[in-house]
This record gives structure tokens, C-alpha cells and sequence, in this order.
């Protein structure tokens, strides 16, 4: 009778040393000055204090987000940063809209095999994000799943929480007629779209051969989503500002539509958007639709702030403190709770 092979979990594909001396990696990373932060590391959960002693009422904000597959392009280049980046910032972006002071990331790591130098690359790089968006990294899970999950593929996930007061809360239910909508610029692709932008480098790999603003094609695809909190949080407890919307997947119409109440529909004159020349080279070797390319991308247009209309210089002034040049796109008019386009967009 043949003799059974011992087995263990180490020979099963996990390594609890490594894990534990990734571990202690971490902590160095989630170390932090944020006093809500209650216990370190090791604990069964993070312990956050919930006193907001300068609300009234506060509302706490929740949400979970994913970075699509722009991470397969990320790991691919070794962008391990710049992913982190765009899945903290868009969590941050996503809570603003709602009027939220960001408050805390929880991130999950899911992998085929621990590698101890690339997950503590990870978790410095959302920790890192969370500390520019004034936030802070409060813990989160690392998931080795061999026979799951090749080994070196990485998925990541995260989620925020942020708080507001209940009478500050933006929700788009103060627009009006009349009102101005004002686009602030996206860096880029951001984290939408990236499975057509895989296809046409499939397609045409001559692509990355390109030269965007100074940038290989791939270092323009990779970077991060723009952040808009600084820039925008002084606002948001001014009367003129009405709504927020943050453009991600099906662009201008599919997210400032969501924000416009009963009775209202915003005009969008595509004449006025300031197009990024990622776009372009996009556009040209993928022969894109116009159309399908406003469902697809933010053209531009990472965030639509809409205003009162004696509101518009002060706000634009605003967020130009923070080197973001915000302009007029649209205004809102009687309708049915659309977003319509007139004009065309300019390609020259």
C-alpha cells in the first residue's frame, strides 16, 4: 500500500509566516495620529470614535467600490500605486457628492498568493490616499485564495465612511430651473471604460506607442482618478451650490441625471466640453461613436457641480484655488428628469 503524503495547509498553497510577517508590515503602514482610531492591528475589527460633537445630526455616508478591470492593466505595468489611488478617490468622490466629510477606508486584498513585498506596497498606497483626501486607513482584509485566484492576480476592493449633517446633506433636491451647470476636469480615463480601452489596445497595439501631453499612452491610461474634496468641501455648506454628480460609468447622462429632481432636466451644449486628448487618440484608433463614447467615458468632465446662477463666479473661483479651472457646460431647465445634449462635440 502506497504511503499517504502529509499534507498541511502551507503545502495547500497558504503560508501563515508569510502572512504574519506581512502583517507587521502593515501595521507600520496603518500607523496613524487620527485619535478616532481606537486599537491597532490585530484586532478582530477596527474601533472608530463615533462622537461628532460639531453636528447636530449627523448622517453617517457608506459606500463600497471597485476599480474595474484598469486593475489588470495596473498590475500588468506595475502601477501598483496609481490603482490604489483611483479606487480611494473614487470612494472619496462618490461620498462628496452626498456633502460628506470623508472619514475612513477599509480596504480587501484578494489574491492567489501573498506576495509580502506587493501587498505592503498596496497597503501604503491606500493609506497614503486616504491621508490626501484627509482620511484616514483604518484596517481591511488580505483573502489568499489559492486554486481560486491565479498567483500574481490581484483584486481590490475598498469601502468609505464619511459623515454629514443632516441639514447640509446634497442630494440634488435644491436645484431649480434656471440653474448652471459647471464641469471640473477629470485627469483622465479615470476608472471607467477600461474594458474598451483593453479591446482597442487588443485591436490596434500600436496604441501604445502614442505620446499623450508629454506621456506614454499606458502612464496617460494609469493615472489616477482626480480627487475633488479640497476642492470642492468649502462649498459645501454655501446655499448656491445645489447638486453634485460624479461622472464614472455612462457619463454625463446616466450620472447628472440622478441628482435632478421632479420637473427639472438639464441642458448639456456638447460644444462646451473641454475633451482630453486621451480621448482623441482613443476615438482614432478605436473609430469610435460620438455616442457610445458619452455612455462609455467622462470626456473630460469628472465632476458637475450644479449652481444657482449668481452662485456660478464664486464657485468656480473656489475650486480654481485648488488648480482645478471649472467651467459652464449646461443649465437646467423644465423637463423630466433627463440629461439633453445640443451641440456636438468638438474634436479639432
Amino acid at each position: 500500500m502506497t504511503a499517504k503524503k502529509k499534507l498541511s495547509y502551507k503545502a495547500s498553497g497558504v503560508d501563515r509566516d508569510t502572512e504574519n510577517e506581512t502583517k507587521e508590515g502593515m501595521a507600520r503602514a496603518l500607523e496613524t495620529s487620527d485619535q478616532r482610531v481606537l486599537n491597532k492591528i490585530g484586532a478582530f475589527a477596527s474601533l472608530f470614535d463615533g462622537s461628532f460633537p460639531e453636528y447636530k445630526h449627523p448622517v453617517l455616508v457608506l459606500k463600497t467600490e471597485e476599480p474595474g478591470t484598469k486593475q489588470l492593466l495596473a498590475f500588468k505595468y506595475d502601477s501598483v500605486e496609481t490603482i490604489c489611488a483611483d479606487l480611494v478617490n473614487h470612494l472619496v468622490n462618490d461620498a462628496i457628492v452626498m456633502g460628506a466629510r470623508p472619514l475612513s477606508i477599509q480596504d480587501c486584498i484578494i489574491c492567489g498568493k501573498v506576495e509580502k513585498p506587493v501587498v505592503l506596497r498596496i497597503v501604503n498606497a491606500f493609506a497614503e490616499a486616504a491621508k490626501q483626501n484627509e482620511c484616514t486607513l483604518t484596517g481591511g482584509e488580505t483573502s489568499w485564495q489559492p486554486g481560486t485566484i491565479a498567483e500574481g492576480v490581484y483584486v481590490l476592493t475598498a469601502s468609505i465612511v464619511g459623515v454629514v449633517e443632516k441639514e447640509n446633506i446634497i442630494d440634488g433636491s435644491k436645484i431649480r430651473e434656471g440653474d448652471i451647470v459647471l464641469a471640473l476636469p477629470s485627469s483622465g480615463v479615470h476608472t471607467n471604460g477600461i474594458s474598451l480601452v483593453r479591446k482597442i489596445m487588443k485591436e490596434s497595439p500600436d496604441i501604445e506607442k502614442e505620446v499623450i501631453n508629454g506621456k506614454p499612452f499606458m502612464q496617460a491610461v494609469l493615472t489616477p482618478h482626480r480627487a475633488y474634496y479640497k476642492a470642492l468641501k468649502g462649498l459645501f455648506e454655501k446655499k448656491g451650490l445645489a447638486g453634485l454628480a460624479h461622472i464614472t460609468g455612462g457619463g454625463m447622462q446616466e450620472n447628472l441625471n440622478r441628482i435632478l429632481p421632479g420637473g427639472t432636466s438639464a441642458e448639456i451644449d456638447l460644444s462646451k466640453v473641454q475633451i482630453l486628448p486621451i480621448f482623441k487618440t482613443l476615438k482614432n484608433f478605436g473609430q469610435l461613436d460620438d455616442a457610445d463614447m458619452l455612455r462609455t467615458f467622462n470626456m473630460g468632465v469628472g465632476m458637475i457641480a450644479v449652481v444657482q446662477k449668481d452662485f456660478a463666479d464664486e464657485a468656480k473661483a473656489h475650486v480654481a484655488k485648488e488648480g482645478i479651472e471649472t467651467y459652464e457646460i449646461g443649465t437646467i431647465i423644465r423637463g423630466d428628469k433627463t440629461v439633453r445634449f445640443t451641440g456636438s462635440l468638438r474634436w479639432a
